[in-house]
Protein backbone atom coordinates (compact mmCIF):
# COMPACT_ATOMS: atom_id res chain seq x y z
CA UNK A 1 0.00 0.00 0.00
CA UNK A 2 1.24 3.84 -0.41
CA UNK A 3 0.26 6.73 1.44
CA UNK A 4 1.19 9.23 -1.35
CA UNK A 5 -1.81 11.51 -2.31
CA UNK A 6 -3.32 10.67 -5.99
CA UNK A 7 -4.25 14.35 -6.63
CA UNK A 8 -1.60 16.28 -8.81
CA UNK A 9 -0.09 19.39 -7.98
CA UNK A 10 -2.19 22.74 -8.00
CA UNK A 11 -1.48 26.67 -7.98
CA UNK A 12 -5.21 27.76 -8.05
CA UNK A 13 -5.86 29.38 -4.83
CA UNK A 14 -9.92 29.92 -3.21
CA UNK A 15 -10.62 33.74 -2.84
CA UNK A 16 -12.53 35.20 -0.32
CA UNK A 17 -15.76 33.48 -2.05
CA UNK A 18 -14.39 30.00 -0.92
CA UNK A 19 -14.06 31.41 2.41
CA UNK A 20 -17.62 32.63 2.55
CA UNK A 21 -18.90 29.40 0.86
CA UNK A 22 -17.13 27.58 3.85
CA UNK A 23 -18.74 29.22 6.81
CA UNK A 24 -21.91 28.53 4.97
CA UNK A 25 -21.32 24.44 5.01
CA UNK A 26 -20.44 24.58 8.73
CA UNK A 27 -23.85 25.08 9.34
CA UNK A 28 -25.18 22.09 8.18
CA UNK A 29 -21.67 20.47 9.38
CA UNK A 30 -22.49 22.00 13.56
CA UNK A 31 -26.20 20.54 13.50
CA UNK A 32 -25.37 16.94 12.06
CA UNK A 33 -22.79 16.87 14.86
CA UNK A 34 -24.29 18.42 17.43
CA UNK A 35 -27.83 16.23 16.85
CA UNK A 36 -25.09 13.49 17.73
CA UNK A 37 -24.68 14.10 20.98
CA UNK A 38 -27.19 17.08 22.19
CA UNK A 39 -30.15 14.46 23.25
CA UNK A 40 -27.71 13.04 25.76
CA UNK A 41 -28.17 16.13 28.17
CA UNK A 42 -32.23 15.63 26.90
CA UNK A 43 -32.68 12.05 27.76
CA UNK A 44 -33.61 12.83 31.65
CA UNK A 45 -36.42 14.94 30.43
CA UNK A 46 -37.42 12.71 27.83
CA UNK A 47 -37.04 9.45 30.15
CA UNK A 48 -39.43 11.11 32.66
CA UNK A 49 -42.08 12.39 29.91
CA UNK A 50 -41.95 9.12 27.34
CA UNK A 51 -40.82 6.86 30.17
CA UNK A 52 -38.93 4.37 27.47
CA UNK A 53 -36.84 1.48 28.48
CA UNK A 54 -33.67 1.31 28.18
CA UNK A 55 -33.45 -0.15 24.73
CA UNK A 56 -36.12 2.02 24.19
CA UNK A 57 -33.64 5.09 25.21
CA UNK A 58 -30.37 3.86 23.26
CA UNK A 59 -32.83 3.66 20.29
CA UNK A 60 -34.11 7.20 20.67
CA UNK A 61 -30.08 7.83 20.37
CA UNK A 62 -29.08 5.40 17.74
CA UNK A 63 -31.65 5.63 15.31
CA UNK A 64 -30.36 8.52 13.94
CA UNK A 65 -26.96 7.61 13.32
CA UNK A 66 -28.04 3.88 12.27
CA UNK A 67 -29.83 5.40 9.33
CA UNK A 68 -27.28 8.17 8.42
CA UNK A 69 -24.77 5.53 8.54
CA UNK A 70 -26.54 2.96 6.21
CA UNK A 71 -27.37 5.59 3.58
CA UNK A 72 -24.01 7.94 3.41
CA UNK A 73 -22.28 5.68 0.64
CA UNK A 74 -25.61 5.77 -1.53
CA UNK A 75 -25.92 9.90 -0.88
CA UNK A 76 -22.44 10.30 -1.21
CA UNK A 77 -22.61 8.69 -4.64
CA UNK A 78 -25.86 10.54 -5.66
CA UNK A 79 -23.86 14.01 -4.74
CA UNK A 80 -20.99 12.87 -7.14
CA UNK A 81 -23.36 12.44 -10.09
CA UNK A 82 -26.56 14.93 -9.62
CA UNK A 83 -25.06 17.63 -8.18
CA UNK A 84 -23.12 17.75 -4.53
CA UNK A 85 -24.50 21.35 -3.54
CA UNK A 86 -28.27 20.02 -4.76
CA UNK A 87 -27.95 17.13 -2.17
CA UNK A 88 -27.06 19.51 0.38
CA UNK A 89 -30.36 21.69 -0.15
CA UNK A 90 -32.88 18.29 -0.53
CA UNK A 91 -31.41 18.03 2.53
CA UNK A 92 -31.79 20.54 4.36
CA UNK A 93 -35.20 20.89 3.49
CA UNK A 94 -36.11 17.16 4.51
CA UNK A 95 -34.47 17.28 7.80
CA UNK A 96 -35.89 21.03 8.88
CA UNK A 97 -39.53 18.76 7.96
CA UNK A 98 -38.68 16.34 10.04
CA UNK A 99 -37.20 18.35 12.83
CA UNK A 100 -40.92 20.57 13.51
CA UNK A 101 -42.43 16.96 13.21
CA UNK A 102 -40.01 15.34 15.85
CA UNK A 103 -41.40 18.06 18.88
CA UNK A 104 -44.94 16.83 18.75
CA UNK A 105 -44.24 12.89 19.00
CA UNK A 106 -46.13 11.75 22.23
CA UNK A 107 -44.67 8.65 22.49
CA UNK A 108 -40.82 6.95 22.54
CA UNK A 109 -42.13 5.16 18.92
CA UNK A 110 -42.59 8.04 17.22
CA UNK A 111 -39.68 10.10 18.26
CA UNK A 112 -37.73 7.18 17.29
CA UNK A 113 -39.09 7.20 13.46
CA UNK A 114 -38.38 11.22 13.73
CA UNK A 115 -34.87 10.14 14.57
CA UNK A 116 -34.45 7.64 11.84
CA UNK A 117 -35.63 10.15 9.46
CA UNK A 118 -33.18 12.72 10.30
CA UNK A 119 -31.01 10.04 9.51
CA UNK A 120 -32.05 9.86 6.35
CA UNK A 121 -31.64 13.38 5.48
CA UNK A 122 -28.58 14.21 7.64
CA UNK A 123 -27.57 11.29 5.02
CA UNK A 124 -27.27 13.83 2.23
CA UNK A 125 -25.87 16.86 3.84
CA UNK A 126 -22.76 15.69 5.38
CA UNK A 127 -21.20 13.85 2.64
CA UNK A 128 -21.85 17.21 0.11
CA UNK A 129 -19.86 19.19 2.88
CA UNK A 130 -17.01 17.11 2.93
CA UNK A 131 -17.01 16.44 -1.01
CA UNK A 132 -17.29 20.46 -1.59
CA UNK A 133 -14.33 21.32 0.39
CA UNK A 134 -12.21 19.06 -2.04
CA UNK A 135 -13.51 21.06 -5.16
CA UNK A 136 -13.62 24.59 -3.16
CA UNK A 137 -10.47 24.67 -1.96
CA UNK A 138 -8.26 22.77 -5.43
CA UNK A 139 -4.90 23.99 -3.36
CA UNK A 140 -2.99 21.67 -0.31
CA UNK A 141 -2.38 24.20 2.07
CA UNK A 142 -5.75 26.14 1.87
CA UNK A 143 -8.07 22.77 1.87
CA UNK A 144 -5.54 21.67 5.25
CA UNK A 145 -7.60 24.78 6.73
CA UNK A 146 -10.51 24.22 5.60
CA UNK A 147 -10.86 20.14 6.50
CA UNK A 148 -9.26 21.50 10.26
CA UNK A 149 -12.26 24.06 10.46
CA UNK A 150 -14.56 21.38 9.04
CA UNK A 151 -13.34 18.94 11.56
CA UNK A 152 -12.90 21.39 14.63
CA UNK A 153 -16.44 22.45 13.86
CA UNK A 154 -17.46 18.79 14.15
CA UNK A 155 -15.35 17.59 16.94
CA UNK A 156 -17.16 21.74 18.52
CA UNK A 157 -20.56 20.19 17.51
CA UNK A 158 -20.57 17.07 19.63
CA UNK A 159 -19.12 18.77 22.64
CA UNK A 160 -21.78 21.53 21.91
CA UNK A 161 -24.53 19.20 21.60
CA UNK A 162 -24.48 18.95 25.48
CA UNK A 163 -24.16 22.75 26.41
CA UNK A 164 -26.71 23.32 24.19
CA UNK A 165 -29.04 20.89 25.13
CA UNK A 166 -28.51 22.28 28.90
CA UNK A 167 -29.43 25.91 27.99
CA UNK A 168 -32.45 24.49 26.21
CA UNK A 169 -33.10 21.74 29.24
CA UNK A 170 -32.61 25.14 31.53
CA UNK A 171 -35.18 27.49 29.95
CA UNK A 172 -37.42 25.10 27.33
CA UNK A 173 -38.97 21.80 27.27
CA UNK A 174 -36.73 19.01 25.94
CA UNK A 175 -38.50 19.21 22.16
CA UNK A 176 -36.84 22.65 21.89
CA UNK A 177 -33.68 20.54 21.17
CA UNK A 178 -35.21 19.67 17.50
CA UNK A 179 -36.50 23.14 16.81
CA UNK A 180 -32.58 23.86 16.89
CA UNK A 181 -32.71 22.92 13.20
CA UNK A 182 -34.82 25.29 11.70
CA UNK A 183 -32.96 28.61 12.01
CA UNK A 184 -29.49 27.03 10.81
CA UNK A 185 -30.81 25.27 7.92
CA UNK A 186 -32.86 28.09 6.41
CA UNK A 187 -30.12 30.33 6.87
CA UNK A 188 -27.90 27.77 4.94
CA UNK A 189 -30.80 27.63 2.27
CA UNK A 190 -30.57 31.36 1.63
CA UNK A 191 -26.61 31.68 1.39
CA UNK A 192 -25.67 27.84 -0.29
CA UNK A 193 -26.74 29.26 -3.82
CA UNK A 194 -24.90 32.38 -3.20
CA UNK A 195 -21.76 31.46 -2.21
CA UNK A 196 -21.72 27.33 -2.55
CA UNK A 197 -20.47 26.42 -6.32
CA UNK A 198 -21.65 23.29 -7.55
CA UNK A 199 -19.81 20.25 -8.21
CA UNK A 200 -20.28 16.77 -9.74
CA UNK A 201 -18.45 14.13 -11.63
CA UNK A 202 -18.09 14.79 -14.89
CA UNK A 203 -18.23 11.11 -15.93
CA UNK A 204 -20.21 9.03 -13.19
CA UNK A 205 -21.49 6.51 -14.92
CA UNK A 206 -24.85 4.58 -15.11
CA UNK A 207 -26.69 4.19 -11.52
CA UNK A 208 -26.66 0.49 -10.09
CA UNK A 209 -29.83 -0.50 -8.19
CA UNK A 210 -28.34 -3.36 -7.02
CA UNK A 211 -24.89 -1.57 -5.80
CA UNK A 212 -27.08 0.92 -3.85
CA UNK A 213 -29.43 -2.00 -2.52
CA UNK A 214 -26.58 -3.97 -1.14
CA UNK A 215 -24.52 -1.02 0.80
CA UNK A 216 -27.77 -0.31 2.41
CA UNK A 217 -28.38 -4.06 3.49
CA UNK A 218 -24.28 -3.98 4.58
CA UNK A 219 -24.12 -1.32 6.26
CA UNK A 220 -27.78 -0.64 8.30
CA UNK A 221 -27.75 -4.34 9.36
CA UNK A 222 -24.28 -4.29 10.57
CA UNK A 223 -24.66 -0.86 12.69
CA UNK A 224 -28.06 -2.25 14.26
CA UNK A 225 -26.29 -5.57 14.98
CA UNK A 226 -23.40 -3.75 16.73
CA UNK A 227 -26.45 -2.37 18.88
CA UNK A 228 -27.91 -5.61 19.61
CA UNK A 229 -24.95 -7.27 20.69
CA UNK A 230 -24.13 -4.23 23.07
CA UNK A 231 -27.64 -4.81 24.60
CA UNK A 232 -28.32 -8.47 24.74
CA UNK A 233 -25.04 -10.22 23.91
CA UNK A 234 -23.55 -12.21 21.07
CA UNK A 235 -27.20 -13.30 20.43
CA UNK A 236 -28.12 -10.15 19.10
CA UNK A 237 -25.34 -10.35 16.78
CA UNK A 238 -26.68 -12.25 13.46
CA UNK A 239 -27.49 -8.66 11.54
CA UNK A 240 -24.01 -8.16 11.41
CA UNK A 241 -23.24 -11.70 10.52
CA UNK A 242 -25.95 -10.72 7.16
CA UNK A 243 -24.57 -6.77 6.83
CA UNK A 244 -20.78 -8.72 6.74
CA UNK A 245 -22.14 -11.03 3.69
CA UNK A 246 -24.38 -8.09 2.06
CA UNK A 247 -20.92 -6.46 2.36
CA UNK A 248 -19.18 -9.26 0.92
CA UNK A 249 -21.63 -9.08 -2.37
CA UNK A 250 -21.32 -5.54 -2.58
CA UNK A 251 -17.38 -5.31 -2.80
CA UNK A 252 -17.45 -7.95 -5.12
CA UNK A 253 -19.87 -6.34 -7.40
CA UNK A 254 -17.80 -3.00 -7.00
CA UNK A 255 -14.37 -4.99 -8.43
CA UNK A 256 -16.34 -6.32 -11.37
CA UNK A 257 -17.75 -3.19 -13.08
CA UNK A 258 -16.31 -0.67 -14.80
CA UNK A 259 -17.18 2.27 -13.16
CA UNK A 260 -18.10 1.43 -9.49
CA UNK A 261 -20.56 3.15 -7.02
CA UNK A 262 -17.38 2.78 -4.49
CA UNK A 263 -13.91 2.31 -6.38
CA UNK A 264 -12.17 -0.23 -3.89
CA UNK A 265 -8.76 0.46 -4.92
CA UNK A 266 -9.32 3.57 -2.51
CA UNK A 267 -8.35 1.25 0.66
CA UNK A 268 -5.49 -0.31 -1.11
CA UNK A 269 -3.85 3.12 -0.31
CA UNK A 270 -2.69 2.97 3.60
CA UNK A 271 -3.37 7.05 3.83
CA UNK A 272 -7.29 6.14 3.10
CA UNK A 273 -7.80 3.25 5.12
CA UNK A 274 -5.68 4.29 7.85
CA UNK A 275 -7.03 7.17 8.41
CA UNK A 276 -10.80 5.89 8.34
CA UNK A 277 -9.35 3.42 10.88
CA UNK A 278 -8.76 6.49 13.23
CA UNK A 279 -11.61 8.69 12.52
CA UNK A 280 -13.56 5.81 13.79
CA UNK A 281 -12.06 4.90 17.06
CA UNK A 282 -11.24 8.68 18.00
CA UNK A 283 -15.37 9.34 17.49
CA UNK A 284 -16.06 5.65 19.62
CA UNK A 285 -13.85 7.40 22.35
CA UNK A 286 -15.77 11.31 22.24
CA UNK A 287 -19.28 9.73 22.13
CA UNK A 288 -18.80 7.09 24.38
CA UNK A 289 -17.48 9.89 26.76
CA UNK A 290 -20.29 12.10 26.76
CA UNK A 291 -23.14 9.16 26.94
CA UNK A 292 -21.63 8.58 30.38
CA UNK A 293 -20.51 12.32 31.60
CA UNK A 294 -23.69 14.03 30.89
CA UNK A 295 -25.82 11.49 33.15
CA UNK A 296 -23.30 11.06 35.85
CA UNK A 297 -23.42 15.27 36.13
CA UNK A 298 -26.75 15.79 35.92
CA UNK A 299 -28.31 12.54 38.02
CA UNK A 300 -25.67 11.98 40.06
CA UNK A 301 -23.71 15.63 40.95
CA UNK A 302 -26.89 17.08 40.65
CA UNK A 303 -26.10 19.74 37.93
CA UNK A 304 -28.62 21.68 36.21
CA UNK A 305 -28.76 21.14 32.53
CA UNK A 306 -27.45 24.15 31.88
CA UNK A 307 -24.24 23.91 34.32
CA UNK A 308 -23.46 20.79 33.39
CA UNK A 309 -23.08 21.69 30.07
CA UNK A 310 -21.35 24.57 30.66
CA UNK A 311 -18.87 21.94 32.42
CA UNK A 312 -18.20 20.66 28.72
CA UNK A 313 -17.48 23.83 27.61
CA UNK A 314 -13.74 23.70 27.63
CA UNK A 315 -13.56 20.12 25.85
CA UNK A 316 -15.39 22.22 22.93
CA UNK A 317 -12.64 24.99 23.30
CA UNK A 318 -9.64 22.28 23.14
CA UNK A 319 -10.72 19.88 20.08
CA UNK A 320 -11.37 23.28 18.09
CA UNK A 321 -7.87 24.00 19.29
CA UNK A 322 -6.61 21.31 18.51
CA UNK A 323 -7.49 20.97 14.82
CA UNK A 324 -6.19 24.58 14.59
CA UNK A 325 -2.78 23.54 16.17
CA UNK A 326 -1.77 20.68 14.36
CA UNK A 327 -2.06 21.99 10.88
CA UNK A 328 0.72 23.67 10.82
CA UNK A 329 2.74 20.77 12.28
CA UNK A 330 0.93 18.34 9.84
CA UNK A 331 2.85 20.14 6.71
CA UNK A 332 6.45 19.25 8.36
CA UNK A 333 6.21 16.16 10.84
CA UNK A 334 4.70 12.80 9.47
CA UNK A 335 0.97 11.80 10.15
CA UNK A 336 2.19 8.41 11.80
CA UNK A 337 4.19 10.73 14.58
CA UNK A 338 1.36 13.93 15.15
CA UNK A 339 -1.63 11.34 15.58
CA UNK A 340 -0.53 9.25 18.10
CA UNK A 341 1.39 12.29 19.66
CA UNK A 342 -1.86 13.86 19.70
CA UNK A 343 -4.35 11.20 21.34
CA UNK A 344 -2.04 10.62 23.83
CA UNK A 345 -3.68 13.03 25.51
CA UNK A 346 -7.23 11.45 24.81
CA UNK A 347 -5.61 8.20 26.74
CA UNK A 348 -4.51 10.74 29.04
CA UNK A 349 -8.25 11.54 29.47
CA UNK A 350 -9.79 8.49 30.29
CA UNK A 351 -7.15 7.32 32.74
CA UNK A 352 -7.91 10.67 34.60
CA UNK A 353 -11.55 9.20 34.72
CA UNK A 354 -10.72 5.68 35.26
CA UNK A 355 -8.20 5.89 38.22
CA UNK A 356 -9.06 9.53 39.86
CA UNK A 357 -12.49 8.59 39.79
CA UNK A 358 -15.91 9.91 37.89
CA UNK A 359 -17.31 11.66 41.54
CA UNK A 360 -14.25 14.54 41.16
CA UNK A 361 -16.05 17.12 38.23
CA UNK A 362 -12.75 19.02 37.81
CA UNK A 363 -11.11 15.60 37.28
CA UNK A 364 -13.99 15.30 34.31
CA UNK A 365 -13.88 18.67 33.07
CA UNK A 366 -9.98 18.01 32.70
CA UNK A 367 -10.78 14.90 31.08
CA UNK A 368 -12.55 16.26 28.41
CA UNK A 369 -10.43 18.99 27.29
CA UNK A 370 -8.03 16.38 26.89
CA UNK A 371 -9.93 14.51 25.07
CA UNK A 372 -11.33 16.97 22.84
CA UNK A 373 -7.39 18.22 22.12
CA UNK A 374 -6.72 14.87 21.43
CA UNK A 375 -9.37 13.84 19.13
CA UNK A 376 -9.58 17.56 17.43
CA UNK A 377 -5.69 16.72 16.17
CA UNK A 378 -6.27 13.28 15.07
CA UNK A 379 -9.39 13.77 12.97
CA UNK A 380 -7.87 16.98 11.15
CA UNK A 381 -4.76 15.07 10.27
CA UNK A 382 -6.63 12.09 9.36
CA UNK A 383 -9.68 13.71 7.35
CA UNK A 384 -7.65 15.66 4.78
CA UNK A 385 -5.64 12.34 4.38
CA UNK A 386 -8.99 10.90 2.95
CA UNK A 387 -9.80 13.74 0.77
CA UNK A 388 -6.23 14.05 -0.57
CA UNK A 389 -5.74 10.42 -1.16
CA UNK A 390 -9.36 10.36 -3.59
CA UNK A 391 -9.79 11.54 -6.81
CA UNK A 392 -12.15 15.59 -7.52
CA UNK A 393 -14.24 13.15 -9.10
CA UNK A 394 -14.97 10.90 -6.61
CA UNK A 395 -14.79 13.22 -3.68
CA UNK A 396 -18.57 12.54 -2.65
CA UNK A 397 -18.41 8.71 -2.58
CA UNK A 398 -14.71 9.22 -0.66
CA UNK A 399 -16.18 11.88 2.24
CA UNK A 400 -19.18 9.28 2.18
CA UNK A 401 -16.84 6.65 3.62
CA UNK A 402 -15.35 9.02 5.98
CA UNK A 403 -18.82 9.52 7.44
CA UNK A 404 -19.73 6.32 7.47
CA UNK A 405 -16.38 6.21 9.67
CA UNK A 406 -17.85 9.03 11.98
CA UNK A 407 -21.14 7.72 12.11
CA UNK A 408 -20.56 4.32 12.65
CA UNK A 409 -18.37 5.71 15.73
CA UNK A 410 -21.16 7.60 17.15
CA UNK A 411 -23.15 4.16 17.42
CA UNK A 412 -20.36 2.33 18.34
CA UNK A 413 -19.81 5.00 21.43
CA UNK A 414 -23.08 5.16 22.10
CA UNK A 415 -23.84 0.94 22.14
CA UNK A 416 -20.70 -0.50 23.13
CA UNK A 417 -19.69 1.66 25.78
CA UNK A 418 -23.07 2.88 26.46
CA UNK A 419 -24.25 -0.73 26.72
CA UNK A 420 -21.10 -2.20 28.68
CA UNK A 421 -21.84 0.76 31.12
CA UNK A 422 -25.64 -0.42 31.22
CA UNK A 423 -24.80 -4.07 31.83
CA UNK A 424 -21.93 -3.37 34.58
CA UNK A 425 -24.90 -0.97 36.30
CA UNK A 426 -27.87 -3.70 36.39
CA UNK A 427 -25.23 -6.38 37.16
CA UNK A 428 -23.85 -4.43 40.18
CA UNK A 429 -26.86 -2.33 41.43
CA UNK A 430 -27.86 -3.45 44.87
CA UNK A 431 -31.21 -2.33 45.15
CA UNK A 432 -31.79 -1.28 49.51
CA UNK A 433 -34.35 -2.93 51.43
CA UNK A 434 -38.15 -1.86 51.47
CA UNK A 435 -38.17 -0.69 48.02
CA UNK A 436 -41.54 -1.59 46.24
CA UNK A 437 -40.90 -4.42 43.50
CA UNK A 438 -42.58 -1.66 40.98
CA UNK A 439 -40.06 0.98 41.80
CA UNK A 440 -37.28 -1.44 41.99
CA UNK A 441 -37.91 -2.61 38.72
CA UNK A 442 -37.71 0.55 37.26
CA UNK A 443 -34.36 1.26 39.27
CA UNK A 444 -32.57 -1.63 37.57
CA UNK A 445 -33.81 -0.32 34.32
CA UNK A 446 -31.80 2.67 33.83
CA UNK A 447 -29.82 5.33 36.03
CA UNK A 448 -32.95 7.83 35.65
CA UNK A 449 -35.42 5.27 36.50
CA UNK A 450 -32.92 4.71 40.14
CA UNK A 451 -33.24 8.77 40.94
CA UNK A 452 -36.92 8.66 39.74
CA UNK A 453 -37.66 5.96 42.02
CA UNK A 454 -35.22 7.40 44.56
CA UNK A 455 -37.23 10.92 44.56
CA UNK A 456 -40.72 9.00 44.70
CA UNK A 457 -39.68 7.18 47.74
CA UNK A 458 -37.85 9.40 49.64
CA UNK A 459 -36.81 9.54 53.15
CA UNK A 460 -33.72 7.39 54.38
CA UNK A 461 -34.65 4.43 51.61
CA UNK A 462 -34.88 6.97 48.62
CA UNK A 463 -31.62 8.20 49.52
CA UNK A 464 -30.12 4.72 50.22
CA UNK A 465 -31.65 4.07 46.76
CA UNK A 466 -29.99 6.96 45.08
CA UNK A 467 -26.32 6.49 46.66
CA UNK A 468 -26.61 2.39 45.28
CA UNK A 469 -27.60 3.73 42.00
CA UNK A 470 -24.29 5.82 41.91
CA UNK A 471 -22.23 3.25 43.21
CA UNK A 472 -23.02 0.97 40.21
CA UNK A 473 -22.95 3.66 37.77
CA UNK A 474 -19.84 5.04 38.80
CA UNK A 475 -18.05 1.70 39.02
CA UNK A 476 -19.58 1.23 35.44
CA UNK A 477 -18.04 4.09 34.26
CA UNK A 478 -14.32 3.30 35.90
CA UNK A 479 -14.61 0.35 33.49
CA UNK A 480 -15.80 1.79 30.25
CA UNK A 481 -12.97 4.43 30.71
CA UNK A 482 -10.34 1.74 30.54
CA UNK A 483 -11.99 0.45 27.72
CA UNK A 484 -12.00 3.63 25.87
CA UNK A 485 -8.11 4.34 26.84
CA UNK A 486 -7.80 0.50 25.09
CA UNK A 487 -9.65 1.82 22.26
CA UNK A 488 -7.21 5.35 21.44
CA UNK A 489 -4.25 2.78 22.20
CA UNK A 490 -5.63 1.24 19.34
CA UNK A 491 -6.08 4.11 17.23
CA UNK A 492 -2.40 5.16 18.00
CA UNK A 493 -1.30 2.25 16.66
CA UNK A 494 -3.26 1.89 13.58
CA UNK A 495 -1.75 5.51 12.73
CA UNK A 496 2.00 4.42 13.46
CA UNK A 497 1.78 1.37 10.97
CA UNK A 498 -0.43 2.55 8.20
CA UNK A 499 0.75 5.97 7.69
CA UNK A 500 4.10 5.41 8.54
CA UNK A 501 5.19 6.49 4.64
CA UNK A 502 6.96 9.86 3.30
CA UNK A 503 5.19 13.16 4.64
CA UNK A 504 3.06 14.91 3.00
CA UNK A 505 4.32 17.33 0.65
CA UNK A 506 2.63 20.81 0.95
CA UNK A 507 3.03 21.45 -2.51
CA UNK A 508 0.39 19.30 -3.43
Amino acid sequence: MTTGTIETSSTQRAGWRAWAALAVLMLPVLLVSIDNTILNFALPAIAQDLEPTSAEQLWIIDAYSLVLAGLLVTMGSFGDRFGRRRLLLTGAVGFTIVSVLAVFAPTAGWLIAARAAMGLFGATLMPSTMSLLRSIFPERNQRRIAVAVWAGMFSAGGALGPIVGGFLMEHFPWQSVFLLAVPMLVLMLVLAPIFVTESRDPHPGAIDGWSILLSMLALGPVAYGIKEVAVHGVAGGLPVVVGAIFGWLFVRRQLRMAHPMLDMSLFRRAGFSGSLGVNLLSVIAIVGFLYFVSQHLQMIVGLSPMVAGLALLPGALTSIAGGFIVTPIARRVRASIVIPCALVLSVAAYLIVAFVGAHDVGMLVLGFALLGAGVGAAETVSGELILANAPAAKAGAASAVSETAYELGAVLGTSVLGGILTWWYRTHLVVPDGVPAELAGHAEETLAGAMNAADALGGPTGQALRDAAAAAFDGGVTATSLIGAGLVVIAMVVAAITLGGRRESATH
